[in-house]
């Protein structure tokens, strides 16, 4: 069983006691004392004696990463004292050949010893020496951590740990090796670390003790898991993860749903897909891509021969990818890649239940597009489908114009109008696809001094979703009009997302209280 242990910085004996009290409360399973900072062995012994948890104890040099500054001799001897009181002591591999003689006695009369290699920098350029070097000591663990060059190199990690020789922790630092430490449990590491959070890390990357065991259900997790994740760059503030995680919870789905950052280049996105989809143990099942990767998803499912959608294909992105695993007749693993967009179907979602209408009652609307980026086009391509009237009002008019004629007349009619032209329009229903009046900027709005006349008839939808309720939808509120607000949309689409991954109903008021409850709270970007 992969154990979960928070890492502690020690300054004095009474921060360790409370932060230890905080750990145990929060569920870890083990603590990580960094003694780097303390001279006397007496402090240390009354840190592990206080302890309520099982505790490792490491002293770790500057030449490794750490922030010791005893000598040598001091720093070992300071170990190996601890070796006696503690359940383990983490060991550099350069160092362990000075304690040889702690890791010959019986392992009924010392703690256990992790012999460790780290490397701040990259990938070791001799990672399998390094390990092979490891497994070849008579330490009861091997530990190798290396600071991601990409998210690929977290495969490496979870191989070592399939292959494993003895009881193993393999971890990458970095935003990029986020998914080693969520996965370690999965993969059947010896443990993994996770901090107190705020600024109480001990590495790059380490992810807080409570997003463990609530955002990323560390409980839940086992070889059997299935993972998804969000592709995008940046990604850490991602909302996804955790409004997909809690429809897992709801409806005890076996899955995880991880920020999977990839390099916004091509290259870089075809050769993830290409070494995760591989990997037949890591259970890849599913995918939310956004930006800047909608476009790389629909090229690279092209290029596979992959099933596409064909809105998704009409509107130039992709922003869902399924995954489907089985097996041949002759008992070979296949695996079936499929694309689709769900932003358009969440769009003509949110509208057709606000007015209470079918998708093919859209034909009798006139629906005003504002802005021609990527979620304008989405909104175009799906009302134009089914046979609504589109006009785009956009500041650049020649974008707006060449969007339109992209469109036209393949059922519904599009068009194109200068924004300030807006105030005339004459349309029932308004779709705002621009970023006028979200966070950090939300005094914004699109009506001001360029208003058209709206009424209980009239329908103004928002796509911004932070703030929930923008400065345009009260003001369409305020003469009257219907309002939909971005949140409804983000749900759906991945409500959406949800049910084509897992087959199940997606519980859609918990992932819209999840959005809700998150907004109210720290800032977060896009899924």
């Amino acid at each position: 069983m992969t154990q979960l242990c928070v890492a502690i910085f020690a300054r004095d004996v009474q921060q360790v006691q409370a932060q230890v009290a905080a750990a145990a409360e929060a569920g870890a399973d083990m603590i990580e004392l960094r003694v780097d900072n303390i001279t006397d062995s007496a402090t240390v012994s009354q840190m592990i004696q206080t302890s309520s948890l099982p505790a490792i104890v490491t002293c770790r040099p500057t030449w490794e990463g750490g922030h010791c500054q005893l000598e040598e001799s001091q720093r070992l001897t300071l170990l190996s004292e601890a070796a006696h009181r503690s359940a383990y002591i983490d060991i550099e591999l350069k160092a362990l050949a000075s304690i040889a003689g702690l890791s010959t006695e019986p392992r009924t009369r010392r703690s256990g010893i992790i012999c460790s290699s780290h490397d701040f920098t990259t990938r070791p350029a001799k990672l399998y020496q390094l390990l092979s070097e490891l497994n070849d000591t008579n330490a009861d663990v091997a530990k190798i951590v290396w600071t991601a060059r990409s998210i690929r190199d977290n495969l490496e990690a979870f191989e070592i740990l399939l292959n494993r020789a003895k009881p193993t922790i393999a971890l990458c630092m970095g935003e990029a090796g986020v998914i080693s430490r969520i996965l370690a449990k999965k993969f059947g590491a010896f443990l993994t670390f996770a901090s107190l959070g705020g600024d109480q890390a001990t590495a790059p990357g380490q992810v807080s003790l409570q997003d463990m065991k609530r955002l990323y259900r560390w409980d839940t997790i086992g070889p059997e898991t299935r993972v998804y994740g969000v592709v995008a760059q940046p990604v850490m503030h991602s909302m996804s993860p955790a409004i997909h995680n809690a429809a897992f919870d709801a409806v005890n789905h076996d899955g995880v749903y991880l920020p999977l950052l990839v390099e916004g280049s091509y290259e870089s996105f075809k050769a993830f897909m290409e070494t995760f989809t591989a990997m037949t143990a890591l259970d890849l099942s599913g995918l939310s891509i956004t930006l800047p990767h909608k476009e790389n998803a629909l090229r690279y499912l092209g290029e596979k021969g992959a099933h596409i959608e064909p809105l998704a294909k009409s509107i130039g992105a992709v922003n869902t990818i399924a995954i489907d695993r089985g097996q041949s007749a002759d008992g070979n693993q296949q695996m079936q890649l499929r694309g689709l967009n769900t932003d358009y179907a969440a769009i003509l979602d949110c509208i057709t239940e606000r007015l209470n209408i079918q998708r093919q009652d859209l034909r009798k609307y006139q629906v005003a597009v504002i802005g021609a980026g990527g979620t304008g086009r989405t909104a175009v391509a799906g009302l134009a489908h089914y046979g609504a009237q589109v006009t785009i009002y956009n500041r650049n008019l020649d974008r707006a114009q060449a969007l339109a004629d992209e469109f036209d007349q393949k059922i519904g009619s599009v068009k194109a109008a200068p924004l300030t032209e807006l105030k005339h329009s004459r349309c029932q229903i308004y779709f705002h696809a621009t970023s006028v009046g979200m966070y950090p900027k939300p005094e914004g709005c699109v009506f001001d001094g360029n208003c058209p006349a709206l009424n209980g008839q009239s329908l103004v939808f928002d796509s911004i979703y932070n703030p929930i309720e923008t400065r345009l939808l009260k003001l369409a509120s305020s003469k009257g009009a219907k309002t939909i607000s971005g949140v409804e949309m983000f749900v759906r689409q991945a409500v959406s997302q949800f049910e084509t991954w897992t087959g199940q109903t997606a519980p859609m008021q918990i992932m819209r209280q999840v959005v809700i409850s998150r907004l109210a709270g720290p800032q977060f970007e896009s899924r």
